[in-house]
């Protein structure tokens, strides 16, 4: 297969031989490596990238796709810490029928209730809601549990070591209700907190549930990376999987995709909505940025008085003055879109993103409404997990219930369980 070098690949797709070693790095394209060490690209991947690109053209069909299945729902779920709505979203598209949401923000609450009045939403404290009464009626428990309040409390006291975090109530509702499936979803940064100690704690929390018939979990953990799931956004979850021991399959979760979604294929042609503006200083700096670029495309004086202290310090500040490129997948969303650590500058117009194409870097369906004050919308997007992403994991849940590896919308990863 003929192959170009890094250098002929950037000129014949115009960029900049670092926009390429970026893209490598991300997943955008795929490169290989000759005797020297040095990048080679197949000219069929350079192709096929060049083709993404190419279809930006305004006549283009609205290439926007948030994934839902043809099948008829038949598995009930709770969803905890169920924020605006991605996951229960996404689980609703990959066939789940939530028979609990609970949610503490009240805005959340909100904009959950707008968008389907039929379900059953609990608004406040989670450790108010006894799971009793679904023991043995629940297929699938999922809950984005925060975990910020986590603390290691010892390596061998038991269940009893979490109790009083959001984590516990989390263990508890498993415990409670004994789901066939338990998914549990946060920050990649959990792999390295305190040491890892943290997550080893949940873990023997989570093996540690055992009912009156003899049932336990098999729990294992894996890093599951958005933008290889058709969502238009680098965004990387730890994702706990728990699969009750009388239910014979191996721990599942959804393979990565060969390509990737780009910003334009998700906001390209995005309805109009409302949206944050920057101040007059912040838009004299951003307008110089290209797309793609960010602080270290301004003039030097500029530089220092963008960052002030900041440009001193190292790391930790390409967010800063970032100017989205329409050919990747956008930066993890915050829950702001001009707050000055972390720019999301449209790639064409010198403006924060709006909320709908928030929305929609997040797989949210454009029928999807969020209630609240602009600053709360962008909030309650920002937090949650990516609608598309959540059907894949829901397509992953069903197959391990129907002791299955192969189906229609996805192909699956075997996940160690953990002793």
């Amino acid at each position: 297969m003929p192959q170009m070098t890094i250098s002929e690949a950037a000129t014949y797709l115009d960029l900049s031989i670092d926009t390429l070693r970026r893209w490598d790095k991300s997943g955008i394209i795929r490169a290989q490596r000759n005797s020297a060490g040095h990048r080679i690209f197949d000219t069929d991947e350079i192709e096929r990238v060049n083709n993404k690109r190419n279809c930006r053209t305004p006549n283009d069909r609205d290439n926007f796709l948030v994934l839902t299945s043809d099948e008829a729902k038949k598995y009930n779920s709770i969803d905890l810490f169920a924020g605006a709505g991605g996951t229960a979203s996404g689980l609703e598209n990959a066939g789940f029928n939530h028979i609990l949401l609970s949610e503490i923000d009240k805005q959340a609450v909100s904009t959950l209730r707008a968008n389907r009045p039929n379900w059953q939403v609990i608004e406040g404290d989670v450790s108010e809601i006894s799971f009793t009464h679904y023991y043995d009626e629940v297929d699938l428990l999922e809950g984005g549990f925060p975990c910020q309040a986590f603390s290691y409390a010892g390596r061998s006291r038991g269940f009893e070591d979490t109790r009083g975090t959001l984590f516990f109530e989390f263990a508890r509702a498993i415990k409670e209700s004994m789901p066939k499936v338990f998914i549990g979803e946060n920050v990649k940064g959990l792999l390295r907190h305190d040491s890892g100690r943290t997550l080893a704690t949940m873990i023997n929390t989570l093996t540690s549930i055992k009912d009156d018939k003899g049932r336990t979990y098999k729990v294992g953990y894996h890093v599951v990376r958005a933008q290889y799931h058709d969502v238009a956004q680098k965004r990387e979850r730890l994702i706990l999987v728990g699969l009750r021991s009388d239910i014979d399959s191996p721990l599942l979760l959804p393979k990565e995709k060969d390509y990737i979604i780009s910003l334009w294929e998700a906001i390209g042609q995005c309805p109009p909505s409302a949206g944050q503006k920057y101040p007059e200083k912040k838009y004299n700096i951003l307008k110089r940025i290209p797309a793609g670029g960010y602080w270290r495309d301004l003039p030097e004086n500029l530089q220092k008085e963008y960052l002030g202290g900041s440009y001193h310090l190292s790391g930790g500040k390409t967010g800063m003055a970032r100017r989205l490129s329409w050919d990747e997948p956008s930066l993890t969303l915050t829950c702001s879109p001009a707050q000055k650590q972390t720019e999301r500058c449209h790639p064409e117009e010198t403006r924060p993103l709006t909320v709908r194409e928030y929305a929609r870097i997040q797989s949210f369906s454009d029928d999807w409404i969020f209630t609240g004050s602009l600053s709360q919308q962008y909030k309650q997007i920002g937090n949650a997990v990516p609608a598309n992403l959540a059907f894949y994991i829901g397509r992953a849940v069903r197959a391990m219930i129907e002791g299955r590896s192969e189906d229609t919308y996805t192909d699956f990863i075997e996940i160690d369980p953990i002793n």
